[in-house]
């Protein structure tokens, strides 16, 4: 009747059954930017916040996030990650400041971690927002994709 697997025939929201699905390895990359003015950029790349090392912070809130997916978002399956890895590449140009985010979500199961990384890629961000938001309330979270996953009975994908 649709394509949506988290509604059944009657419109209902369900959680999908993975119990039959033979584990497989999988792999998720996302990411997304966040930018902001000169003098933010400038802080936080001479670690020059009281609060301390925004990227640093930030990366350990992304890989918490990840974590955290089957509890914010529902009718997700909780999942036992194998690895998460948040990084952060700065970038200056046209008069643009700020930092794409990725984030790598890794585990051998039933159903994909794209959701995972997703969020690693959400919460690092909002992080940095948040301890750089004294400096500069006009930075712009965008961009946010999932960029490839790997494994699973759809296969391969990339943006």
């Amino acid at each position: 009747m649709n394509n949506f697997t988290h509604l059944d025939e009657k419109g209902n929201a369900v959680m999908v059954d993975v119990s039959s699905k033979k584990a497989t390895s999988r792999l998720a990359v996302a990411q997304g930017m966040i930018t902001m003015n000169e003098e933010c950029y400038k802080k936080v790349n001479e670690h020059a916040f009281a609060k301390g090392d925004v990227l640093t912070i930030a990366q350990v809130a992304g890989i918490m996030g990840a974590k955290k997916v089957s509890e914010l978002i529902p009718l997700c399956h909780s999942l036992p990650l194998d690895n998460v890895l948040v990084t952060f590449t700065r970038f200056e140009n046209d008069g643009k400041y700020g930092f794409l985010a990725k984030c790598t979500t890794k585990n051998v199961g039933k159903t994909g971690v794209e959701m995972e990384a997703l969020m690693g890629v959400n919460i690092a961000l909002l992080t940095v927002y948040d301890m750089c938001k004294s400096i500069d309330k006009r930075m712009v979270i965008s961009d946010i994709h999932l960029v490839e996953k790997h494994g699973g009975k759809s296969g391969d994908f990339y943006f």
